[in-house]
């Protein structure tokens, strides 16, 4: 198996995304440009949405849309624990305030049982994250959003490939908003995308991307002359460089190919795994289609490793790179002083932060780094 280190989530770029990014110089035009357009074209057949915005990061993906939505000061968003902090960020941006729902034990998503009880007369939209890949119940959900006259942001950073019969996740709510950083199963180092069928949310992005101007930049300099613009409000600069729209590009491309290879991991994973003093991922319902981004173990200590942290440090030592998805955000300083969240406000989200790990899931990994991998976790575990 040799002593070579397993970096988690390494991404893999072929020479077909050399050359995209190779053609981006050769055009002579880096930033916003064709290759934006052609890959939001390309992500919007591949969601089955009528519109998609490219954007520079998922959290700026999340953030525009809840501006598009007028959520803003005195508003409520509801939301999950059991997530990257940039959810959380998007909506204190937004002058909103964030509300916990916690999670469902078995699953790590949102428990959708417990929304209605956090609703008030301040709540303006829900944002459930798909965690790992497994996609929420949106049938559900939107039942209780559609009730309430709630907006509905998918937080899908996970969940690019994820279904809920046969349709994409990201599609059900009013807006869903898409990760390609640089572990993510479709990566351009940095971006993120926006999916809706709402045209007015899609054109309010499009400038507010980009500084709230009224033309886009790559379009001002075309052969047919300087084109004029305005700027109709104070925007962002949160457009996508064809840089990252040329990797993009090739990575949709065999993002079918990489889904396949990553559950062939995930299910030998499940097999060899199985009986070890952990718990593993849940089953995938029939209706569902897992986007198999992360693999997580949940590990409570035994006599060997007291703690998911001496877990880490052990298969470290291996050569084992391994990820912690997530700490709950109950569990970080900022929050816990400015919004008062404790242990006890989502308990059940608490403890599973604290005995989480993510196991490298990569379509790219060798069967020998596979089998390091399990081998590894083995004998940290007995």
């Amino acid at each position: 198996m040799g002593d070579e280190f397993i970096t988690y989530g390494k991404p893999h770029y072929s020479s077909n995304e050399i050359s995209s990014v190779v053609q981006c110089f050769q055009n002579g035009w880096l930033g916003t440009g064709p290759k934006v357009k052609e890959f939001e074209d390309a992500f919007t057949e591949y969601k089955g949405v009528k519109f998609a915005r490219a954007v520079n990061s998922c959290t700026a993906a999340l953030h525009l849309s809840l501006l598009a939505l007028g959520v803003g000061p005195g508003d409520e968003v509801i939301t999950t624990p059991m997530t990257f902090c940039a959810t959380i960020n998007s909506i204190i941006h937004c002058g909103a305030t964030p509300v916990l729902v916690d999670i469902d034990p078995g699953t790590g998503n949102m428990n959708l049982l417990a929304i209605e009880a956090a609703i008030t007369s301040k709540t303006k939209c829900i944002m459930p994250v798909h965690f790992a890949g497994l996609p929420c119940d949106m049938i559900w959900l939107m039942k209780i959003a559609r009730k309430y006259k709630l907006a509905v942001v998918e937080d899908c950073a996970h969940a690019i490939e994820s279904e809920i019969d046969g349709r994409k996740a990201g599609t059900f709510g009013d807006v869903g908003c898409h990760s390609f950083y640089s572990t993510k199963n479709l990566s351009t180092g940095e971006g993120g995308m926006i999916t809706t069928n709402n045209e007015d949310i899609a054109n309010f992005i499009t400038k507010a991307s980009l500084h709230g101007m009224s033309k886009d930049a790559w379009k001002r300099f075309t052969s047919k002359g300087y084109a004029q613009y305005d700027v109709e409000f104070a925007g962002f600069k949160y457009n996508m460089m064809d840089i990252q729209a040329a990797l993009g590009i090739e990575q949709l491309k065999k993002i079918d190919i990489n889904w396949r290879k990553r559950q062939e991991v995930w299910e030998k994973y499940k097999t060899d795994l199985k009986g070890l003093d952990i718990i593993l991922p849940p089953e995938t319902k029939e209706n569902q289609t897992h986007a198999y981004h992360l693999f997580y173990i949940r590990f409570s200590g035994n006599s060997k490793c007291k703690s998911r942290d001496e877990l880490l440090d052990e298969l470290t030592n291996m050569g084992v790179g391994v990820g912690i998805h997530y700490p709950s955000v109950t569990d970080l300083s900022f929050y816990r002083h400015t919004l008062g969240w404790d242990d006890n406000t989502c308990p059940i989200a608490t403890k599973f932060g604290r005995e989480v790990l993510s196991l490298s899931i990569t379509p790219y990994l060798s069967l020998d780094q596979q089998n390091k991998i399990c081998t590894s976790l083995k004998r940290a575990v007995f």
